[in-house]
């Protein structure tokens, strides 16, 4: 579990490169990405930034390909609002839960609805629905 400071610094960064690429990248590759979460390491010289983006797979590619080229010029930006040393080389990483989770709220509702609608039923004259 990380110490609160990191925890700290793991949210600063996650906010000032949501305004970094907002406000300052201009790389068309890069289109709507919403930074989910930056796992920091315990010494701070190291980030993960996990980004999710609502493109099909080619275009992911692509976008995750123009935050690699920009993460130097991401981190000289963040090195001139922030006053962090050592201040992290990003890597960026695409986010899966969100996709994991929508999945797994798909199977829920088809299991629901299978229970609902068309699911096994116990027959009045099944003999494994009577007490023995």
């Amino acid at each position: 579990m990380p110490s609160r400071r990191i925890e700290r610094v793991q949210k600063l960064l996650r906010s000032e490169i949501s305004t970094v690429l907002l406000t300052k990248l201009k790389d068309p590759r890069v289109g709507m990405v919403t930074i989910t979460e930056v796992d920091a390491s315990p010494d701070l010289r190291h980030a993960r930034v996990f980004v999710s983006l609502v493109k099909n797979d080619e275009s992911v590619s692509e976008a995750l390909a123009g935050l690699k080229s920009a993460a130097s010029f991401i981190r000289s930006q963040l090195m001139r609002t922030l006053h962090l040393r050592p201040m992290p080389v990003l890597e960026f990483e695409v986010d899966r839960s969100l996709a994991r989770g929508a999945h797994t709220l798909d199977l829920l509702d088809q299991i629901k609805d299978e229970r609902e609608h068309g699911g096994p039923r116990a027959e009045a004259g099944d003999p494994s629905d009577r007490e023995q």
